[in-house]
C-alpha cells in the first residue's frame, strides 16, 4: 500500500503542500484553524499517529523523506557563464541555510513541439521555482501557467508584465546606462553607438532605453547605422558583431554595450584591427563579470553583486510561498557603476 505524503494531505484539503510542510516543520504563516485541520487530516489518513507530537522526532517513517521543501532553479543553457553560475551558487547557499532542497532543471534554449515540462513541476515534488536565463517565449509561458509560487529573473520583451503569475526581479538598467552614456558625452564624445540584443530580454531593452534617453537629453542624433539591436543569435554573437563592425563606414567615438559579454567581443575586434581603446573608441558594458580577466577593473560597467542577487531571489520566493495570495511584484535591483580605463580618454 502506498504511503501517504504531504501532497496527499494537501490535495485532500485543497491547500498547498507548502502549508502542510509549514505545519509539520513549525513554520509561521498558517492560521491556527488550518493548522488544526491539517493535523486532523494527517491523523485521519495515517500520516500521523493519534496524539503524536509534530516536533518530538516521533513521526512515522512516512515523514522522513517527505519533510523538506524543494525549490527548482530553472535554466535554459547548461553551458551558463561564470556570471550565471555565481548566481546559482549563491542561491544554493541561501537555500541550504534555510534547510531547503535545490533541484536543477535544464530547459532547452528553444521550444520544440515534442517538449513537455518535467513532471516534478506538476506532481508536488517542487514547491517553488526560480527562473534564470530562460528567454524562449513559449517555454516561459509554459512555466508561467504552472500553479506554483515562482520568481522570474528577467523575461522576454514579448511577454507583458501583467500576465505573469509570479514575481519579477529586474536588474535596473535604464538609469545606470543613462549615467554611463552621460559620462561619455560629458567627457566630449558625441558620436556614440549601442550594441545589444534588445529583443532578447527586458533588461537589455531597458539599457537601450537608457542610452537613448541620454542622447536625447544632450540633443544628440541617434544613428541607427551605428547601433546593432533587435535580435542577435545566442550562438552567433561573434559573427554578427564582427560583421556589423566591419560594415561601418566610420567607427563611432564610443560604444555603449548591453553587457560585458558583448563588450568583450567589441574590444577583441577593435584590438585585432589596431583600433585603440579608449583613445579612439571608448567602450562600456554591464554586469561587472569576472569571466573576462583582461576587462576586470578596466571596463566601465555596472557591478552586479551576484551574492546579493542570489540571496534576494531566494528571499523573494520564500515570501511568495509564505503568502501565495500576495499581489505580484516587479522589483528593480540597482548596483554601483565602476568607471574604468575603457572610458578614460
Amino acid at each position: 500500500m502506498r504511503k501517504v505524503t504531504m501532497q496527499d494531505i494537501a490535495d485532500a484539503l485543497n491547500v498547498s503542500r507548502v502549508s502542510v510542510w509549514k505545519v509539520f516543520n513549525d513554520y509561521p504563516g498558517v492560521s491556527e484553524p488550518l493548522r488544526r485541520q491539517i493535523i486532523a487530516k494527517a491523523q485521519e489518513m495515517g500520516y500521523l499517529k493519534l496524539g503524536q507530537s509534530l516536533m518530538t522526532g516521533e513521526q512515522t517513517e512516512n515523514t522522513e523523506s517527505d519533510n523538506q521543501i524543494t525549490i527548482s532553479v530553472v535554466v535554459s543553457r547548461p553551458d551558463s557563464s561564470i556570471f550565471w553560475m555565481n548566481i546559482i551558487h549563491c542561491i544554493a547557499k541561501e537555500l541550504t541555510q534555510n534547510n531547503i532542497n535545490l533541484m536543477y532543471t535544464y530547459l532547452p534554449s528553444k521550444y520544440s513541439s515534442s517538449y513537455t515540462l518535467p513532471s516534478a513541476f506538476t506532481n508536488g515534488t517542487v514547491q517553488g521555482i526560480i527562473m534564470l536565463n530562460v528567454y524562449d517565449t513559449t517555454l516561459l509561458q509554459m512555466l508561467n501557467s504552472l500553479r506554483i509560487p515562482k520568481v522570474f529573473l528577467d523575461i522576454v520583451t514579448s511577454i507583458p508584465e501583467d500576465s505573469l503569475t509570479g514575481d519579477l526581479v529586474l536588474l535596473e538598467g535604464r538609469n545606470s546606462i543613462r549615467k554611463i552614456t552621460n559620462h561619455i558625452i560629458q567627457k566630449g564624445r558625441k558620436n556614440i553607438g549601442f550594441i545589444g540584443a534588445t529583443d532578447y530580454a527586458r533588461t537589455n531593452n531597458d539599457r537601450y532605453e537608457g542610452f537613448k534617453a541620454a542622447m536625447t537629453e544632450h540633443n544628440l542624433p541617434l544613428n541607427p547605422k551605428q547601433c546593432l539591436t533587435g535580435n542577435i543569435g545566442i550562438y552567433t554573437y561573434t559573427e554578427e558583431i564582427n560583421q556589423f563592425l566591419s560594415g561601418l563606414d566610420k567607427m563611432p567615438e564610443a560604444f555603449v554595450c548591453v553587457s560585458d559579454f558583448v563588450a568583450n567581443f567589441v574590444i577583441q575586434y577593435l584590438s585585432e584591427h589596431n583600433i585603440n581603446v579608449p583613445e579612439e573608441v571608448a567602450i562600456s558594458g554591464y554586469d561587472g563579470s569576472t569571466e573576462y580577466g583582461d576587462l576586470a577593473n578596466y571596463l566601465t560597467s555596472v557591478q552586479v553583486d551576484t551574492k546579493a542577487l542570489g540571496k534576494r531571489l531566494v528571499k523573494q520566493l520564500l515570501y511568495k510561498m509564505n503568502d501565495p495570495d500576495s499581489p505580484n511584484e516587479i522589483i528593480y535591483l540597482s548596483f554601483d557603476i565602476v568607471y574604468g580605463e575603457s572610458t578614460n580618454f
